[in-house]
């Protein structure tokens, strides 16, 4: 797709405990537009890299997109990330989407009624459609 940049890259977790569990690529498409590539596990230790990752976005973008299509673990800590990454973003009036992209991903947001919450999307282009 032209136009898209790399905005960071790796951001894998740091502590020496955790290892290569997670990792997040950030792609701008336009203005305030970006796309965050999650990869790996949302755990009690990932959650809050996450956590961060994502506030940092929502304070530059009008529009976020999380394609969690590669998480292989979602657990209730990255479940409540997600939710205060919800709300943070209508504070901020901005938007947030959710590529679930995986069964994984969607069963732990339909088991805990979650889903509804969410702006999802089937794939990263159908959640780039500005108009959705």
């Amino acid at each position: 797709m032209s136009g898209d940049f790399p905005v960071e890259s790796g951001g894998t977790a740091a502590a020496d405990d955790i290892g290569e569990v997670v990792r997040f690529d950030v792609v701008g498409h336009g203005d305030g537009v970006r796309v965050m590539h999650v990869v790996g596990e949302i755990d009690t230790l990932t959650a809050p890299v996450l956590r961060d990752r994502v506030t940092e976005q929502l304070a530059e973008v009008t529009l976020l997109v999380l394609d969690l299509t590669d998480v292989t673990f979602l657990g209730s800590a990255g479940l409540a990330v997600l939710v205060a990454a919800r709300d943070d973003a209508e504070q901020r009036k901005c938007r947030l989407r959710l590529v679930p992209g995986s069964r994984i991903v969607t069963r732990a947001l339909e088991a805990t009624g979650l889903l509804g919450l969410f702006e999802i999307a089937d794939g990263v282009p159908q959640a780039l459609e500005v108009n959705r």
